[in-house]
């Protein structure tokens, strides 16, 4: 069961369709800092590095179906806010290219929930009227992480769709509140004590780590950090885990801050020990990535960047399982067609289930 990734990343979402039984034949991540992380970990697959606009509708495989995240900086809340009018938002529109020519059974595009702010309403509109121009029954929610497993407050917005033909709607798989029993205790307790600070000018200290990945940026934090409580408790689920390591949520063995003036915090006084950054591995912890997907990198900014805008896998599978589950009638009827189906199964879950 052939599927395409545009806009990969470190392949958050393809992991979480692959543990699911999808298979990724084929991405595209253009971000040279990228590039060893995501062939590390998904071996199997082709990546192709050139810009997405630089690559010719017949050199991608068909597909069974399209998954992807087009550039979100410019529609999130805490960016320019210049949506489909800037150059990285237009990117939606390459995904759109795509779909047409390839025409695959389905697809899910994700984005920040910032697109569904009111100045972004013509064009989120236009967008939705697109994917339904392009034959497909679109499905369109704004889904909280929290729900599925993922130990954060992560709210973003999903577009799935099936190909016209199929005669099928796309139901969101069920929010469950037993799922947010997945706190940060259960998710990080066991690094606690083992992470290393970074290297002089924030890098990495490479194979030195007892857990991959398991460093801290270092330094000051700005006032806008400070200006609101970046503690979590043992016993929450943390705070979205950003694409910036200085903005990167505390660790939870501190005492939450303590407001001191209006948009004003501070350690508590005597404890300034205890407050540092989460490490890499704590943040991809969250994200539910198993500590065997190692990320590659020099600079921490990088890693963080990579983790923070990844899909948490473990939301990805929901969704790719849900999927798989509505489209088997079908697949088992055209088991024999052009495309074959490679792997009907589910795979094992469990390595995005158990985090070590």
């Amino acid at each position: 069961m052939d599927i395409i990734s545009l806009f990969a990343g470190a392949g958050g979402l393809d992991f979480g369709f692959q543990q699911a039984g999808w298979r990724i034949a084929w991405a595209n991540e253009y971000d040279r800092h990228i590039w060893q992380t995501y062939e590390y970990n998904h071996p199997h697959t082709l990546l192709d590095r050139r810009s997405i606009t630089a690559i010719a509708d017949a050199e991608i495989p068909a597909a069974m179906g399209l998954i992807g995240g087009p550039p979100c900086q410019s529609w999130s809340a805490a960016g320019a806010l210049r949506g489909i009018h800037d150059q990285r938002g237009q990117l939606f529109f390459e995904f759109i290219r795509i779909l047409r020519a390839k025409q695959p059974l389905f697809f899910l595009a994700e984005n920040v929930a910032g697109m569904l702010l009111p100045r972004h309403h013509t064009a989120l509109q236009n967008i939705k009227s697109l994917f339904a121009d392009s034959g497909y029954h679109l499905a369109f929610k704004r889904l909280n992480a929290a729900d599925y497993g993922v130990p954060q407050e992560r709210e973003r917005v999903f577009f799935i769709g099936y190909r016209h033909d199929l005669n099928l709607s796309f139901h969101f798989p069920e929010p469950s509140t037993a799922a947010r029993d997945n706190t940060l205790k259960h998710a990080i307790a066991d690094l606690q004590n083992n992470a290393l600070p970074a290297l002089s000018h924030q890098y990495s200290n490479g194979d030195c780590c007892a857990v991959p990945n398991h460093e801290y940026l270092t330094g000051g934090f700005s006032s806008i950090y400070l200006s609101r409580n970046r503690v979590r408790a043992w016993d929450e689920l943390s705070f979205t885990i950003q694409a910036s390591g200085r903005h990167a949520p505390l660790h939870p063995q501190a005492p939450k801050m303590e407001l001191i003036a209006p948009d004003v915090r501070r350690f508590v006084p005597g404890s300034e020990q205890l407050y540092r950054r989460l490490s890499v591995r704590e943040c991809a912890r969250i994200q539910t990535f198993p500590d065997t997907f190692i990320f590659h990198y020099q600079n921490l900014a990088a890693g963080y960047k990579m983790v923070g805008n990844a899909v948490p896998p473990l939301l990805a599978y929901h969704l790719a399982c849900a999927i798989l589950a509505q489209l088997k009638p079908y697949l088992t009827a055209h088991a024999n067609s052009p495309i074959s189906v490679l792997n009907t199964g589910v795979a094992d879950v469990s390595a995005i289930h158990s985090n070590h």
